[in-house]
């Protein structure tokens, strides 16, 4: 008998698909609720670049005195470091008077869009810092950085 094959994806690109929300408050980041992904505000159209927001899990030696061989275990689990860099406006007014250094609150990652039934990843964060990027060059941009302050809630349903 062969093995069954994983069912067909419908590929896609981020650019058009992914989108960002800011959520300032969420009582149950394993189940946002629509009214409180609403009250967010969507980055997405000002984003340049996302780093991050993901997570890994490291690996743990387990041997023992039975084999020479060392397996192993999953061990703690960590998030990246994670930033999203925004275009700044030169009258000022842009995500520096949303995302100020301290603000706490939440990162939606929504990977197929905001789709009522697709998934969608929840990352608790703090601003750590928000730099204003220096290249002469390039239009003027701001590197928000967060800290992952709890274990994000990953593969969400998106609610209706």
């Amino acid at each position: 008998m062969v093995a069954t094959p994983i069912s067909s994806s419908t590929r896609y690109i981020p650019p058009g698909t992914r989108a960002y929300y800011w959520v300032p408050s969420i009582s149950n980041k394993a189940a946002p609720s629509r009214m409180e992904l609403d009250a967010g505000t969507d980055l997405t159209g000002e984003i340049a670049e996302v780093s991050g927001f993901q997570t890994t899990s490291e690996s743990t030696d387990t041997p023992d005195l039975g084999s020479r061989f060392t397996s192993k275990i999953p061990g703690r689990i960590t998030a990246d470091d994670s930033s999203i860099t925004l275009y700044a406006s030169e009258d000022s007014q842009d995500v520096r008077q949303l995302l100020p250094r301290d603000a706490s609150g939440f990162v939606v990652q929504f990977p197929e869009g905001d789709v009522a039934g697709r998934t969608m990843d929840v990352f608790p964060v703090k601003v750590s810092s928000a730099p204003k990027e220096t290249s002469i060059e390039d239009p003027g941009k701001i590197m928000v950085q967060f800290t992952v302050t709890s274990e994000p809630e990953e593969n969400v349903t998106v609610p209706s």
